[in-house]
């Protein structure tokens, strides 16, 4: 299951990561992660969960964040959630065109692995297209 958060900046997007992924801590009967491009998240979510800041690796393009979640999976088979907060920061892209391809990827990825997904973009979500709509 892949789930999207999207919205401008400043319409609570953050927040609305930081109650689920707080939540899911009570709720899920495996580990939880959260990947964001800094350590912000830091004193707002539960301690139990594994927060990785990605500012300390190298992710320029999506095969690589592919790659870099394989790992996670590879690692730790009993992840249940993995919360990517402004995959577009993680990711540094222009445009969205490698956005749906990565989404429909990590369906295919949570199907296989049984990982559950939610993602932010920070990107205005009237523009988002039928094949990142069907995700949120």
């Amino acid at each position: 299951m892949v789930k999207v958060i999207m919205g401008l900046k400043g319409t609570g997007k953050t927040k609305q990561m930081i109650d689920l992924i707080n939540t899911a801590v009570n709720t899920e009967h495996g580990n939880v992660v959260a990947i964001a491009h800094d350590s912000k998240l830091t004193y707002d979510i539960n301690y139990k969960i594994r927060l990785i800041d990605t500012s300390d690796y190298a992710i320029p393009n999506y095969d690589t964040l592919k790659g870099f979640l394989y790992g996670l999976y590879a690692s730790n088979y009993d992840i249940t959630h993995v919360f990517i907060e402004s995959l577009n920061k993680l990711v540094p892209t222009v445009g969205n065109e490698d956005v749906e391809p990565f989404l429909d990827w990590l369906e295919a990825f949570s199907q296989k692995s049984g990982i559950k997904f939610t993602v932010s973009i920070s990107e205005d979500a009237s523009k988002a297209s039928d094949g990142i709509r069907k995700y949120f």
